[in-house]
This record gives C-alpha cells, structure tokens and sequence, in this order.
C-alpha cells in the first residue's frame, strides 16, 4: 500500500510497479488482472493514475481549491472529495441533476460531503454545457482562484498519469490489454504506453461511437479500439444477466467488481472469449480500474 503521508507521494512513479496482479482462466484463456482497486482505498484504481498530475499541477500553480463535474454516482467525485481534503485543497462538485439537492444523498455523495466537498446540483441541460468556454467562465467567475479538473478527470495532465498504470513489463509481456471506459483518459494513457505490437480494447459503459472520436483526438495511433456492444443499454444501467455474471465471478475469483464498469468489462471479455475472438495463446492483461464504491449491495 503507498504511503500517502505527504502530496509527494504523488509523484513516486514507483507507485504504480507495487499494484498486484492475479491470474486467472476463463474458459481456456489466462487473464491477468492487474489490480488497480487496491492502489488506495479511497483513491482507488484509475482515478489514482487521473488525479495525480493534476493535484501536483494545481499545488504547483497555488490553487487553493480544486472544482470537478460528476454524476451522482461518480468514483471521480469521491475520489477528489477524499485527495483534496488530504492534500490541503478545498473541493467543489458540479453535480448533475439539480432535482437531488432536494433529496436524501447516496453513499457517493454523502462520502463526498463528508470529505468537505461543496456540492453543487445543476440541471442537466446546464450540466450538458460543461465543456463549454461561456460556462467555464462562469464558474470561473463564481470560484476564483479555482483548479478546475473535467468530468472523470480526463485531461492530458490525467492521460500523462495514466501512462503510468503500464510497467515496462506490462509492455513487454501482453498481446492485449483491456480496459473499462467511460471518459476516454485511462485508454488514451494505455495507448500512449503501449507498443506497437500491442492492442489496447476499451469496453465502454455507455452507449455511442463518441467515445472513440474522442480518444481519437489524444491519440494518433491504430492500435486499439473501443466497444460498446456491453453497455447494457448505456451509463449504470444493468440487467439481470449481467448482476449474475458479477456474483458468480466474485465467487468464482475472490475479486469484487461493480456493475458501471468493470463488471460489463469482465463480462464482455467473457462473451468475446466464448465467441473465439480472443484466443487461448493470447497473454490478455486485464486492469481492474476500482469504482467499488459504486457497486450495488449483493
């Protein structure tokens, strides 16, 4: 476990060379799950890699505060709830959907009130505008002297971090490489670390080819693609089959998945396995990005 008694220790590339890994068969295939979940328990799996450069930016500039967008469930609004507090920062969260600041929080929210964040509830139209010049301004205006850090965190500060997630190891050793998206930021991270005899598979949990026009605007490479045909029907939403799937994979492997993002990941792996595109003489590296703190009670 990294010691998170300073922000320096964000800056220990070494971090990333302590995660663990567990292998596993499935139905003929070795998968090697790389276990980014257990990086730190509350800033957990990816969002480590995301934060990272950004908080390290943001110190470094003299932000005193640091403002995020998210969902209601969003591990990213969590995560930098928890690392601001840690770190010295005071935090602020655009949340989707003014409608909630009228009801009870969920354990993502409350988490990150808890952990000293302001949140702000908007309406979806509003939220829709996030990326846009005249409402960054606007919170610009509201928040000075505010670090503002996109939705999930992806930004190229966040790419660069998620180069780290690959160990030169991990470059030499895999012909595959798989992960959950759901921004864009991990995967472009992975593509920009992996090499060119390596492919790098996204499965998306939502619904659309945009996420692949806009990994495509931070990579120029062709080595990877990204699927949504295990979305489930789009962001959070699930069905009966998939809950299955993640109850008998925990029992099976003693390694807990949530139903967003790795759980449709590990179940795609599963039916592409089944369907022969992924063969038994491929070495498959599989990086459980975390997110546990959205998983659904069993």
């Amino acid at each position: 476990m990294p010691d998170f008694n300073s922000f320096d220790a964000f800056a220990f590339n070494a971090l990333a060379h302590d995660i663990p890994y567990q292998s596993l068969q499935m139905h003929g295939v070795t998968l090697c799950i790389k276990r980014l979940d257990l990086v730190h328990p509350r800033i957990s799996g990816n969002k480590f890699f995301k934060l990272k450069y950004n908080l390290l930016d943001a110190q470094q500039k003299g932000f005193k505060q640091v403002l995020t967008f998210g969902g209601a469930y969003s591990n990213h609004i969590a995560a930098t709830a928890y690392a601001a507090q840690r770190f010295g920062f005071q935090s602020i969260g655009i949340i989707r959907g003014e409608e909630l600041a009228y009801k009870p929080r969920n354990a993502t929210l409350q988490t990150a009130q808890d952990f000293g964040m302001q949140l702000h509830f908007v309406s979806r139209e509003n939220y829709r505008k996030k990326q846009s010049e005249d409402f960054i301004q606007q919170l610009q205006q509201e928040f000075p002297k505010t670090c503002i850090i996109p939705e999930g965190g992806t930004n190229a500060l966040a790419i660069q971090g998620c180069t780290e997630i690959l160990t030169a190891d991990d470059v030499k050793t895999f012909d595959l490489i798989c992960c959950a998206a759901g921004t864009g930021g991990t995967i472009s991270g992975l593509i920009k670390a992996s090499s060119d005899q390596q492919q790098v598979l996204g499965f998306s949990a939502l619904e659309g080819d945009f996420l692949t026009q806009d990994v495509q605007q931070w990579t120029a490479r062709r080595n990877w693609r990204i699927t949504d045909e295990f979305c489930f029907g789009g962001y959070a939403k699930t069905s009966p089959e998939l809950m299955q799937f993640i109850q008998r994979f925990e029992q099976e492997h003693s390694i807990p998945l949530e139903q967003v993002y790795t759980g449709k990941m590990l179940f795609g792996l599963e039916q592409m396995i089944l369907r022969r595109e992924i063969k038994p003489d491929q070495r498959v590296l599989v990086i459980h990005s975390g997110g546990l703190q959205g998983k659904s009670p069993s």
